[in-house]
């Protein structure tokens, strides 16, 4: 007894002279280290498992949440005073990192090791599930399949917000990798705003954690009729008893971003207290206790897998390597809070040479944007709900204009009959048409100054009616700054003049696509709604 309680008052004058770094454990007082932890937010449900980590090493972890890209951008300014990083994914760290300037000291870690795993998947009620099955053959369902439900408003999900959460910017790399359909990491040439926006129509819930949302969906059921998460979360999630029904969790077949949890040794002067850790994280026995209570996957391969986590993960899509991938995906996805309409103004050439084969293959464009194709890609391009889309058909002068905003199938179609219905005239007025759509973007920006709107001008011959190139130019600078900064996106097509088309993509800002290298479906899909 004498012995306990003079090791008990020893340990209390160490922790006074040392600030806490020293702590007295209940193996009879064998000293121990504190070390101070940047965690992602979502690693709170470890907590129970540090505490017998400490009983065991003496190390003691101080914990402090945050959402993964915020404690990795907090890391990236070189200024903190943190022992290590635990992180759901380290990987926009260090990208990132890649392009810090000199003058900070980005701290990634002089030591790594993956603690545990789990993939960013999708949740979907039970209903919700049955419906996208059902059109699916075979039942397994992908991203494509998720983008198009989204667009047609059959699919209402719930995403972190992409700047703050790595679940959030990992399932925006899936989404955005499976639309590129290229199989490997996503260059910036792969990013399409295009492909991003139907899906980004379905989103109606974010927070900037994982964990926010989880809560907030659980709060208001019914507002939202899928989650997309880690696989760990969902599962948690529905064993916790706080949804009506289980949610159905979909491994997306066109692949999945997978989070493997590193701890990061920052300061070298820490190793030994930190190979303590990792060795006691990895142990097999207490790797079986973290899929137990995290229900995220083991590293160690040592571990017999919970039945619900046996889903394969052959298909893991890779993380980009380049920072401007990362720039572009979050600069078209934006902020998931705002909800802007967008618009995209059509000018469509209805010269006489547009009779015949010409104007079918319009018709076809037309019904591939509104769902008739069924491709992988075509699921990510098609026109979605809430889009504004004007028509404005046109030869020496405006023959026609229509606008609908996408509510459902009857708007398309009747899209698609004013597209191909109506006469045609004997000139082409090319200036004189996008003169006309720039006056239909003005108004559009005046009753919705947030309103993200772009035009698309096809034609399949020359200019040879209507105002000219000097002309259209004066009324061009002479509108306001914020008409002025949108683009037109011509097509070349038909026997159009590129020389011509070139000259509108300069004078307005847009880029001339070449759809005689490809369909006129893939060329509209290309450039529709991008500024």
């Amino acid at each position: 007894m004498r012995a306990r309680a003079l090791t008990a008052g020893l340990c209390l004058v160490l922790l006074a002279a040392l600030g806490g770094l020293v702590c007295c454990s209940g193996d009879g007082g064998r000293p121990g280290t504190t070390l101070r932890v940047l965690a992602s937010d979502e690693l709170a449900d470890m907590k129970p498992l540090l505490a017998r980590l400490r009983e065991d090493t003496g190390v003691r972890l101080d914990l402090d949440y945050r959402p993964t890209n915020d404690a990795s951008d907090t890391l990236l300014t070189g200024r903190h005073s943190y022992d290590l990083a635990w992180l759901s994914s380290d990987r926009y760290l260090r990208l990132e990192a890649k392009r810090a300037s000199s003058g900070n000291r980005a701290a990634t870690g002089v030591q790594s090791r993956s603690i545990m795993r789990s993939p960013v998947v999708v949740g979907l009620t039970r209903d919700t599930a049955r419906t996208l099955r059902a059109k699916t053959p075979g039942g397994r369902l992908s991203w494509a399949d998720i983008a198009d439900a989204a667009a047609t408003g059959t699919v209402r999900f719930g995403m972190a917000d992409p700047r703050h959460s790595n679940s959030g910017l990992a399932a925006l790399v899936g989404v955005a990798t499976a639309a590129a359909g290229t199989g490997g990491a996503l260059r910036p040439s792969d990013v399409s705003c295009d492909r991003l926006r139907g899906f980004r129509s379905g989103q109606s819930l974010t927070a900037e954690s994982s964990r926010a949302l989880l809560d907030a969906f659980a709060a208001r059921p019914g507002r939202t009729n899928a989650l997309i998460t880690y696989e760990s979360e969902l599962l948690a999630l529905n064993a916790s008893g706080r949804l009506r029904q289980p949610l159905e969790i979909v491994h997306p077949a066109d692949g999945m971003v997978l989070s493997d949890y590193p701890l990061l040794l920052l300061d070298p002067g820490r190793r030994d207290a930190y190979d303590r850790v990792v060795s006691w994280l990895t142990e097999p026995g207490h790797q079986r206790d973290i899929m137990r209570r995290t229900l995220r996957r083991p590293v160690s391969t040592a571990v017999a897998r919970d039945v619900r986590l046996t889903a394969p993960l052959d298909n893991a899509l890779y993380f980009p390597d380049d920072p401007a991938v990362l720039d572009r995906l979050l600069d078209d996805y934006g902020d998931p809070r705002r909800r802007a309409a967008d618009q995209v103004i059509f000018l469509l050439d209805f010269s006489t040479s547009m009779r015949g084969a010409r104007t079918a293959a319009l018709r076809a464009a037309f019904a591939g944007l509104s769902g008739a194709d069924t491709s992988a890609g075509a699921k990510f391009g098609r026109f979605f709900q809430g889009e504004r889309l004007t028509v404005v058909r046109f030869g020496g002068r405006p023959l026609g204009e229509h606008t609908v905003t996408v509510g459902g199938p009857a708007d398309l179609e009747a899209l698609q009959d004013f597209v191909t219905k109506g006469g045609y005239d004997g000139s082409t007025a090319v200036w004189s048409a996008l003169d006309h759509g720039y006056a239909v973007a003005e108004r559009a920006l005046r009753e919705d100054p947030g309103r993200l709107v772009s035009l698309v001008l096809m034609t399949d011959g020359e200019n040879n009616a209507g105002i000219g190139r000097a002309a259209f130019v004066r009324r061009y600078r002479a509108r306001p700054a914020d008409v002025r900064a949108l683009h037109t996106y011509p097509l070349y097509f038909g026997d159009a003049d590129p020389a011509q088309l070139r000259r509108v993509a300069a004078v307005t800002g847009g880029r001339m696509v070449d759809a005689h290298a490809r369909s006129l479906s893939a060329a509209f899909k290309e450039i529709r709604g991008c500024n």
